[in-house]
């Protein structure tokens, strides 16, 4: 397990998996370990996955200052793996909580970024978020589900200003294309893989500017993959294309049948459309739809 030193002297985690040129990838959560990535659906059959476990999560140190935790704070962490790796410029993808993330580092290093695959990601760094019609039309997809009823009571709490943490077990459920036993299981492990004190200061005030971020972004030479799940509610597909929108060589691809982890969804459309997306950043062709 490699380790290397932040610029606050944090000593970060990665962990490397798989064949072929690197690939930066950065969990969401937020905060969570990067273990529940895993290989990505077999991306790791052409890629070698660099998982980065963000300060205070999985094999990386807690940082002194838990300021630091804040999603700004850390582009330096992301740029100092790609140091640390040799990277002139770097493939990164991020996913959820994540895309905030990629998108203020590839704001602040535009040069330093080759291509961006962003998997259902959060977007609030840029200024587009989902809404609460954005959930519902989400959920109004799975009624025929037989945890419907009680996930759509759950959710309408939340939105109405319940504590998530009472009702998750009844909405984890749409998180996932399918509520089988490896949704499960993939689930269960994020408490024990996610740092609550980071994942609350995550967010904190300051960390965005978004008419900024989006000014820089306008200009972005690399192409970006905005990849949502048809069933996904943050963002929904609707939205995935206006994000991608807003790229100069920006590429929205919507997965059928996935939710907000698609590679656990379906790792072959998964892996085909990252890969097609990957293969066209080094060719230069446009990359197709699922």
């Amino acid at each position: 397990m490699p380790t290397f030193s932040a610029y606050d002297g944090t000593s970060l985690a990665c962990h490397a998996e798989g064949e072929g040129e690197p690939l930066i990838c950065l969990p969401g959560g937020p905060m969570r370990a990067s273990a529940y990535l895993g290989e990505l659906g077999g991306l790791t059959a052409g890629r070698t996955l660099i998982r980065l476990d963000l300060r205070g999560t999985g094999d990386s140190a807690v940082p002194d200052d838990p300021g630091t935790y804040r999603c700004d704070r850390q582009v330096d962490d992301v740029e100092a793996l790609r140091e640390h790796l040799g990277l002139e410029r770097a493939d990164i993808l991020a996913h959820s909580a994540a895309g905030n993330l990629a998108l203020l580092h590839a704001a602040a290093h535009p040069e330093r970024v080759r291509s961006l695959t962003l998997v259902t990601p959060g977007t609030r760094a840029i200024g587009v978020e989902a809404t609460e019609q954005d959930w519902r039309d989400a959920v109004a997809l799975r009624k025929g589900e037989p945890w419907y009823e009680a996930g759509h009571q759950a959710w309408e709490a939340y939105l109405g200003g319940a504590e998530l943490d009472d009702l998750w077990p009844d909405i984890v459920p749409f998180m996932y294309g399918r509520w089988d036993a490896a949704a499960r299981e993939h689930a269960a492990d994020d408490a024990h893989q996610s740092n609550p004190q980071a994942r609350s200061a995550y967010f904190a005030d300051g960390a965005f500017d978004p008419p900024t971020t989006a000014k820089a972004l306008a200009a972005l030479e690399a192409p970006v993959l905005v990849l949502a799940g048809e069933y996904d509610g943050g963002p929904t597909p609707a939205r995935a294309g206006k994000t991608a929108a807003l790229f100069r060589h920006g590429t929205a691809v919507v997965q059928r049948g996935a939710g907000h982890y698609p590679w656990l969804d379906d790792p072959g459309a998964f892996t085909r459309a990252v890969t097609g997306f990957l293969d066209s950043a080094v060719t230069g062709a446009a990359a197709g739809p699922v």
